[in-house]
């Protein structure tokens, strides 16, 4: 449901990276953080994977987005934004859901890094074993 200022907001996460989104009815215009989406990324594959709801829901050009990303990395944050993004389209139309859900966009990605373990230098990784 939309609040006061007539814009859905939704929180999406992935690896250490959060996302609060604020979508409304506009032209296509998204902000991370104060900044067009591409400038912001950087990468274009980081802008397409972004973008994945409207494309998957054909609704692109007809909202406006302004996000907030924090923390991990640029990878994470897109993640992270697509998973708000999703959400917050699902809030305008809830038939969205099944085509959102299909294209996997819905489904919040759970893999992180795996600690590093005590006696090896990373979380597989092991020292070089010498016999004699």
């Amino acid at each position: 449901m939309a609040d006061v200022s007539g814009e859905y907001v939704t929180i999406g996460r992935r690896k250490e990276a959060t996302a609060r989104v604020r979508l409304k009815p506009g032209t296509g215009l998204i902000v991370v953080n104060g900044k067009p989406i591409d400038e912001y990324l950087a990468r274009e594959v980081l802008v397409m994977q972004a973008c994945q709801p409207f494309v998957a829901t054909e609704t692109g050009g007809k909202f406006d987005v302004r996000a907030r990303c924090d923390g991990g990395g640029l990878s994470g944050q897109a993640g992270a934004l697509r998973l708000g993004i999703a959400r917050a389209l699902v809030e305008v139309n809830s038939d969205y859901r099944g085509v959102l859900r299909t294209a996997g966009l819905l489904t919040r990605d759970a893999r992180v890094v795996e600690r590093k373990k005590y006696g090896q230098p990373g979380a597989r990784k092991n020292f070089q074993f010498s016999k004699r």
